[in-house]
């Protein structure tokens, strides 16, 4: 099964994933930034939530917004403490439960105030051959973020080992976990979480989405029985979703695969530089070149590289190109075909995976 879906709606979307897990137990689901997985995720949760009940229990960048961070008095705020989220904290023990994950990924410790709802960091620091604790520490927002999800973690550890205070859930749905983390951090985190999925003898299924290629693969590597889509959008008209069969995992050439078609099509919008780019730097980094332009074959129009290092700087910066996709004029999905095509004939790919470059290929 290699189809490729359209859905007027993230509604649609939503719905079709809830209906595949019917039958499978995780999903994995990968989409470039603006793409609209978030949206996707509160219109899964919608899905499954009644007057009186609700059946997700999900992880995005909203949740992290149940916490923020005060500079004067150096605290981590819980701001909704009627969240379903965090309401059974104090009576379930958390701070132990939060411990059995934290100390993966960092080396500080913390103590929640239930009557302020606030979290207090501390540390042990090195001085002077000694060893000292310092309270009321300031975290970096990576280190922020650790917190929050390993928060989330003990609460769906919770909800998967069946306590009753969270027997509602019968969904995990996760979405980019690994905001502000450096990859080693992104890395421990994928593989971790996959780790307690596939330990998971319970009833509770779960969709895992991200941008982040590397985590991407490091889940769909660890849950290789996990239906895996590419969620892509088509225009402003509506978005398409591609189990992906025997495609490789590898996102870069998934990625490859949707800039081929886009270009074949003609249908090129603006955040398909945005993928483009993406692709260079994966590229340049894995030759060893210190820019992704290094990657830009050169052109008999562009001997320097110049003209379309500077069309894919202009064109993948920039709110409008993530957010608001706009069909490209007709000089530039020239350029994006010519930059495509020279870099694809110097590095060279499985020509099975695209029919019409090995049709040329062949008649050369």
């Amino acid at each position: 099964m290699n189809e490729q879906l359209i859905f007027p709606t993230l509604v649609g979307i939503a719905e079709h994933l809830r209906n595949r897990l019917d039958s499978k137990k995780y999903l994995l689901l990968f989409a470039h930034n603006g793409i609209g997985k978030t949206r996707l995720s509160m219109s899964f949760r919608k899905l499954g939530k009644g007057e009186d009940s609700r059946d997700t229990l999900y992880y995005n960048a909203f949740t992290e917004d149940l916490f923020t961070w005060s500079d004067d008095q150096r605290v981590l705020r819980i701001k909704n403490s009627e969240s379903r989220f965090v309401s059974g904290m104090r009576e379930l023990e958390m701070e132990s439960r939060i411990r059995e994950f934290l100390p993966r990924y960092a080396d500080f410790d913390f103590v929640i105030d239930y009557e302020n709802w606030t979290v207090v960091f501390n540390r042990d620091i090195g001085k002077g051959g000694r060893t000292e604790n310092m309270d009321h520490i300031k975290v970096s927002r990576g280190e922020e973020n650790l917190f929050i999800w390993c928060c989330f973690l003990a609460v769906a550890k919770l909800a998967i080992d069946g306590e009753s205070s969270y027997s509602w859930v019968k969904f995990l749905y996760i979405d980019d976990p690994i905001s502000s983390l450096d990859d080693n951090n992104s890395i421990a985190v994928a593989a971790h979480l996959a780790e307690m999925l596939k330990r998971s003898d319970g009833d509770v299924k779960t969709v895992v989405s991200s941008h982040h290629t590397l985590f991407f693969n490091v889940m769909s590597n660890a849950l290789s029985n996990a239906e895996k889509y590419f969620m892509g959008r088509i225009g402003e008209g509506g978005y398409t979703l591609k189990n992906t069969g025997d495609t490789p995992t590898f996102l870069h050439v998934a990625l490859l695969l949707q800039l081929h078609e886009a270009a074949e099509t003609g249908e090129v919008y603006t955040y398909h530089f945005n993928i483009l780019r993406n692709v260079l730097e994966k590229t340049a980094a894995f030759h060893g070149y210190r820019r992704f332009s290094d990657c830009i074959p050169q052109d008999e129009n562009d001997p320097e590289g110049i003209v379309h290092r500077r069309i894919v700087n202009l064109l993948s910066h920039g709110n409008y190109s993530l957010f608001e996709p706009q069909e490209m004029v007709p000089d530039n999905k020239r350029h994006f075909q010519r930059i495509l095509d020279n870099f694809m004939s110097s590095f060279r790919f499985n020509p099975d995976l695209f029919p019409q470059q090995k049709e040329e290929a062949q008649t050369q």
